[in-house]
């Protein structure tokens, strides 16, 4: 009979005992289940028969496995706890597809005569810098946080939060303004987009609003323009649609920067009736140009052209 067959054959004897207790080298009484006795028990076995075989075996090495010899070694020294690590959630019901497709306006060239090669370098030398600095998507409305390099600053660098009132300029010449109300006072900073000061771009809040400049907040009430300087970041979905403000402003008392209501500026963010008689706006659509209503001209499609450089910018970005 060998080892193995004597092993089998403890196993079996002792699986119908009962559960017994033990006592350990170092003196702790524990339950032992028939398991755990059948294991111990063969063990033994084997090294008695290894000592009259004349081979020479250490007892510890078969009685390691023993769980009742683990419990009481392990009693000494308690091991370290480790926290588990942080899980990774992976949404994968978001696929790249179903990604929102943004291109920074300033990407599309000026409607005119053009010079191709002009603004594939310009788009070069401003994809350059994104690989720098994160340039996230935002919009006229959206609330930003801007750190920017400032030698005379106590910490070289100031932060600024506000909201977004227009967005300007074509290539590397973009700008954009933050407008916010501070020790009642409003205080507006354009910003190069893509300067070199420029160490940090935020999104607190990610929207949109009626209207693509939000200029005349100048001449609007002062609640419209206060933004927390310690607003948290509001976080926002990457698929669908950009949620869009529908607030309406309320206007100071004339005399304003201009005249909002004439329908050259097509503003639908103010509430005229509250700040404007009937014969007052009824005046302002002497101004009105209708007949720029059928120039096909003005339309300036550029879908296919967006189509190109989304393609153009995905590869360089990805390099």
């Amino acid at each position: 009979m060998n080892s193995g067959d004597v092993r089998v054959h403890v196993s079996s004897l002792l699986l119908s005992l009962p559960p017994h207790r033990c006592e350990t080298e170092t003196g702790i009484t524990q339950d032992w289940s028939r398991t755990q006795l059948s294991d111990y028990t063969s063990n033994c076995v084997l090294w008695r028969m290894a000592t009259t075989c004349g081979i020479d075996a250490p007892l510890h090495g078969f009685l390691s496995t023993s769980p009742c010899l683990r419990a009481a070694g392990n009693d000494s020294e308690s091991p370290k706890f480790v926290p588990p690590s942080k899980p990774v959630i992976v949404d994968k019901t978001q696929t790249v597809a179903s990604l929102r497709k943004f291109l920074s306006p300033e990407f599309i060239p000026p409607r005119q005569r053009i010079d191709p090669l002009k603004f594939s370098i310009e788009r070069k030398d401003m994809i350059r810098r994104r690989k720098v600095l994160n340039i996230p998507e935002f919009y006229v409305g959206s609330i930003l946080a801007v750190i920017m390099a400032d030698p005379n600053a106590s910490g070289k660098s100031n932060r600024f939060v506000g909201i977004c009132i227009q967005r300007g300029g074509k290539g590397l010449g973009a700008t954009f303004v933050l407008r916010n109300i501070i020790n009642n006072q409003g205080v507006e900073i354009c910003y190069e987009l893509y300067s070199p000061r420029i160490q940090k771009i935020e999104v607190l809040k990610l929207e949109k609003r009626l209207d693509d400049n939000l200029m005349y907040l100048r001449d609007a009430l002062p609640e419209y323009s206060t933004v927390d300087p310690e607003m948290k970041p509001v976080p926002f979905s990457p698929t669908g649609e950009v949620t869009v403000n529908k607030i309406k402003v309320r206007m100071r008392p004339k005399p304003w920067s201009k005249r909002w209501e004439r329908p050259k500026f097509n503003i639908q963010g103010i509430r005229f009736d509250l700040s404007l008689t009937p014969e007052q706006m009824e005046h302002a659509q002497k101004w009105a140009q209708p007949w720029l209503e059928y120039d096909m001209l003005k339309e300036y499609d550029t879908s296919k052209l967006e189509e190109q450089i989304i393609k153009e910018v995905q590869q360089e970005m990805s390099k």
